[in-house]
């Protein structure tokens, strides 16, 4: 499993992100890009199985698969990825304290075509605590920590995420911030914003409180990401979606441990 180096703890402090180059080994990489070239096609608000179809910015963002978790095993071994679980563990996982440990609250595919871009949102600025950046005593408090997964290439024209780097820290609002957070208008002009390029299997790591959007697709063909969203073990799913039985009794302990780090409480034997 990596393990967060000083480096890394001091470039997500000042920057909010981290890069994890070549998170995922590229058989990986074909296998998930295999089951979503398998998954049934879904009309917007449609379900297959346990995963769901909601495109959160309708028309411009692409076909976005909520609670992909439960699209197959290969969507599964992610849930505890040794090439981020420690990064997670250290940023939002409540280390040294009575309710250590992860939940993944939110875990989705996004598949972006032509012209598809998502506006600017979050910021420390009178940001949620959900998330929330903070730093004390020597220990991370994250209230949520996002893996982005590369499945393609990301470069230039390819629709990649656009951060504002030290945004998570911000006292002060982004003097055109309102400009830009409008569904129907892209932040790519927006200024103090940095684009990430990232090559198929690459993870883009980050705070949630940083200022965060995706850039307008102008190349052909798609830009496939998955991303998984991790919180404190108390945290809930952010739209309700809940993990199946089936999927809680397949998985190993430590990854039903992050899926369901608080099992419900029922009359009858425990």
């Amino acid at each position: 499993m990596a393990t967060p180096t000083e480096l890394d703890d001091y470039l997500f402090d000042l920057r909010g992100y981290l890069v994890l180059r070549q998170a995922l080994e590229p058989g990986v990489v074909d296998e998930l890009n295999t089951a979503l070239d398998d998954f049934p096609e879904l009309e917007p608000q449609a379900w297959a199985g346990n995963v769901h179809r909601v495109d959160d910015n309708p028309g411009n963002a692409g076909v976005e698969l909520q609670n992909i978790v439960e699209g197959g095993p290969e969507f599964e071994r992610l849930i505890d990825h040794p090439s981020w679980l420690g990064h997670v563990r250290r940023y939002c996982g409540e280390q040294d304290s009575y309710v250590e440990g992860l939940f993944i609250d939110e875990c989705f595919a996004t598949i972006r075509q032509d012209g598809g871009f998502f506006p600017v949102h979050s910021g420390g600025y009178r940001g949620a605590v959900r998330g929330q950046y903070r730093y004390k005593d020597g220990i991370f408090r994250c209230g949520q920590v996002n893996i982005l997964m590369a499945l393609t290439d990301i470069g230039p024209g390819d629709g990649g995420t656009l951060v504002i780097p030290g945004s998570h820290k911000s006292n002060l609002r982004h003097p055109q911030f309102d400009e830009y957070k409008s569904w129907d208008t892209t932040m790519d002009a927006m200024p103090g914003v940095v684009e990430m390029h990232l090559e198929k299997g690459d993870a883009l790591l980050f705070c949630d409180g940083l200022s965060h959007g995706a850039s307008t697709r102008t190349n052909p063909g798609e830009r496939r990401a998955l991303i998984y969203r991790y919180g404190p073990s108390w945290a809930t799913t952010r739209w309700g979606y809940s993990y199946s039985d089936e999927l809680l009794a397949r998985v190993t302990p430590q990854q039903r441990a992050i899926l369901q780090p608080v099992a419900p409480r029922r009359p009858g034997p425990q």
